[in-house]
């Protein structure tokens, strides 16, 4: 029987053409000094384990008659059922047509338009003379790297100093600490335009330690989180229950303030989201199910805007006809606007206080605690040393534990007028409020 030869050029050739056909599947996670990125290439940078993506999209303002094209330069997860987008480099300078260039220019990465003019860069002005590399790493943080630096964790530049709308594990958000160094959430304008939106989400850091969150449209408080007590934000209860959310504050003697959380599940995928319409959302899912799932989002009822209840009151949104009361103690400001269930004005002491042995206090419970920023804090006394001190304190108006952690410890006293405070069904602290001998119940 006579042997049949193997047609080896032919399949080496059939083999090289599919490879041309399908060689945008081949993708890579660098850029490199001699490299681009174009728009007309279609070509991405793709992170090891082949979650987040990085390359350029397109979205369509409609006007009168024409839609304009708007291109920008993004990352977003590869795997997810729906686009969605976690970072964005031009947001608020967006290219106007098809023609767009990523290079590496000067030790600096530059996004080009039509005419080679710069409408985002790095701006970086130190100066390197070895070559630099752009690398898209595993955690989604788009990175330039000196070639020659050995420490793998030092960056030229990286995008998780500059969130976007999104919040990924191990990026962090912070404010105040060194000039220009804020980290804050900034919304998309709309659910379809990545420019700067009306809510931003930031950090406010406190000498004391109480550092709380700010949900802000156009500046003006919307939300408060309550103050972080060394474990969990007090003002939001669910957060116990987040097993695979581990939540941690940096906190380096006010060199550097800042939050940031890590995912202890490696088959789950979590984010928190500035959306344009004024909600901060957790969204989870799994690699199993790509489906994203709204899990949390928040204000989540009436009772978690700002000083919806004004100074002394409370809300409780299982209370009929007003969500709003006043503490034990106290009465409105302005009972009329009061029957008409508007409680902004608040409540003012029925009883003047004694500034002795002779006031008490009211214990409110599963509550979140009123604004931190005038609060004192000793980490080193407990709640009876606490109260004693609120007592002999003319201008002390109430106090609380500031970890209520294995028994509860630390001691925070307000001294200004108790704003912002709500109840919960499970969850929050126990609040004592200083109030007349006649009124106290505890």
């Amino acid at each position: 029987m006579r042997g049949v030869t193997p047609n080896y050029h032919h399949s080496y050739t059939l083999f090289f053409v599919v490879l041309l056909q399908f060689h945008h599947v081949f993708s890579t996670n660098t850029l490199s000094s001699n490299e681009t990125l174009t728009i007309s290439s279609n070509k991405t940078l793709v992170s090891p384990g082949n979650v987040f993506e990085l390359g350029f999209f397109k979205t369509t303002t409609k006007n009168s008659q024409n839609g304009t094209d708007r291109w920008y330069l993004g990352i977003w997860y590869k795997t997810t059922s729906e686009r969605t987008y976690v970072w964005v480099a031009n947001r608020d300078n967006p290219l106007h047509n098809s023609i767009g260039t990523l290079k590496i220019s000067h030790a600096n990465l530059v996004l080009l338009n039509q005419f080679n003019t710069p409408v985002w860069s790095t701006n970086l002005t130190e100066s390197v003379t070895s070559p630099v590399t752009a690398e898209l790493l595993a955690n989604g943080n788009f990175v330039l790297r000196d070639s020659k630096t050995k420490d793998l964790n030092h960056f030229m530049w990286q995008s998780f100093d500059f969130p976007v709308d999104t919040l990924l594990p191990e990026m962090k958000l912070s404010r105040n600490i060194k000039p220009g160094n804020d980290r804050i959430l900034t919304s998309w304008k709309s659910p379809t335009d990545p420019s700067s939106g009306d809510f931003t989400f930031v950090l406010e850091p406190h000498n004391h330690g109480l550092h709380e969150f700010y949900l802000l449209k156009n500046e003006i408080e919307v939300y408060r989180t309550g103050p972080w007590n060394q474990n969990r934000f007090n003002g939001i209860p669910k957060f116990q229950n987040w097993s695979y959310i581990a939540n941690n504050f940096i906190d380096n003697n006010n060199e550097e303030v800042a939050y940031t959380f890590h995912v202890n599940n490696s088959n789950i995928h979590s984010r928190f989201r500035m959306s344009s319409t004024g909600y901060l959302q957790v969204i989870t899912w799994t690699k199993t199910i790509p489906q994203r799932n709204m899990f949390w989002s928040f204000p989540e009822d009436a009772c978690d805007l700002y000083q919806v209840c004004g100074s002394y009151a409370y809300c409780d949104i299982n209370t009929t006809p007003n969500k709003c009361n006043c503490i034990k103690g106290f009465v409105p400001k302005n009972p009329e606007a009061w029957t008409l269930r508007d409680a902004t004005g608040g409540c003012v002491r029925s009883s003047r206080l004694s500034c002795g042995e002779g006031d008490g206090f009211v214990r409110m419970s599963k509550m979140k605690l009123p604004e931190t920023s005038e609060a004192r804090v000793d980490k080193g006394i407990g709640l009876e040393e606490c109260k004693e001190r609120c007592v002999r304190d003319c201008d002390c108006t109430g106090f609380a534990n500031m970890d209520i952690g294995s028994g509860g410890s630390g001691c925070v006293m307000w001294i200004d007028e108790l704003v912002d405070m709500r109840n919960y069904v499970a969850g929050g602290h126990d609040l004592y409020v200083k109030v007349a001998a006649g009124s106290r119940v505890h």
